[in-house]
């Protein structure tokens, strides 16, 4: 009999600018470790940011769309033999009129079962994730989790969690001009007012449109993107119309337009906090979800 163990786990993510499944394999051995090795990922280009941040609720179109992609989703999982998974829905879902009632439908119509979880929730599974072995014990770090709907923003100063905020200064939020220059400033004197004392920090960087950026700049996985690339590279999708993003740098429709407040956000918090790099380790809920249904069960 072989000691090793491999257990499929997923993890759906609703997002304001998105609907990832993420399946993962889960290998168990005696005397080992736990791995945790990513299988596959679907992204679905659901935006619900728009419904609910302008109107205030998801739209009739976008609760068939939904309902549609958890059919699916609940076939691949079945697919792939998953024995757990999870479902959380963020800000765009936690701020619709409607939230609860379009969870209850997708619930009946599909099966699957939503959770809904605030900034706290969701800064708190993204930690659970493999940021630990990125974080050095005598190094700062501000971690920023750039969403649609809201950013969440941490420092870590050695290996503890110093302290974390979670700002409605999300992409789909930023697109359609619905974030007044009062967040800015509030996220400004709370990075300022939290990195004074701390020398030497570098932010780390999760969310579609950063590993989009890190991808873009050529870097090796695990060689963090610098202050003043990004910059440039900033000044460079904004000379370029929205089709053009997409016809000459591929870029899906849906990230072509959000890539740029969320550069934007990156941007900003390295000024205001000094940090000249940029580290992208290419995680986020997604996996932090995983983490926490595997570990849950222990």
């Amino acid at each position: 009999m072989s000691s090793l163990k491999v257990r499929k786990f997923a993890a759906i993510d609703i997002g304001s600018n998105a609907i990832r499944l993420l399946t993962h394999n889960v290998i168990e051995e005696k005397g080992k470790i736990t791995r945790f090795r990513k299988s596959a990922l679907i992204r679905v280009p659901v935006r619900l940011g728009e419904d609910s941040f302008t109107v205030g609720e998801i739209s009739e179109n976008n609760v068939e769309r939904m309902v549609n992609t958890m059919k699916a989703f609940k076939l691949l999982m079945n697919v792939h033999g998953v024995e757990k998974y999870m479902a959380c829905a963020t800000s765009a879902m936690r701020e619709a009129n409607n939230g609860i009632e379009v969870i209850e439908k997708i619930e009946k119509e599909s099966g699957v079962k939503i959770e809904l979880i605030d900034g706290k929730r969701e800064a708190a599974i993204i930690a659970s994730t493999d940021l630990k072995q990125l974080i050095q014990k005598d190094q700062s770090y501000l971690y920023i989790d750039v969403g649609g709907g809201s950013t969440e923003f941490t420092i870590f100063s050695g290996e503890k969690i110093k302290t974390s905020k979670s700002f409605k200064l999300g992409t789909v939020r930023l697109i359609n001009n619905l974030v007044g220059e009062g967040t800015w400033k509030k996220l400004e004197e709370w990075i300022k007012e939290n990195v004074k004392d701390i020398p030497k920090l570098s932010i780390i960087g999760s969310g579609g449109n950063i590993n989009k950026l890190h991808k873009m700049s050529g870097r090796k996985e695990g060689e963090p993107l610098s202050y003043v690339w990004l910059n440039a590279q900033f000044r460079f999708l904004e000379s370029l119309s929205y089709d053009e993003r997409i016809s000459e740098l591929g870029l899906n429709p849906d990230r072509a337009d959000v890539i740029i407040p969320a550069a934007r956000i990156f941007l900003s918090a390295a000024k205001w906090s000094g940090a000249k790099k940029i580290h992208v380790p290419k995680i986020g809920l997604s996996d932090g979800i995983i983490k926490t249904l595997y570990y849950m069960e222990k």
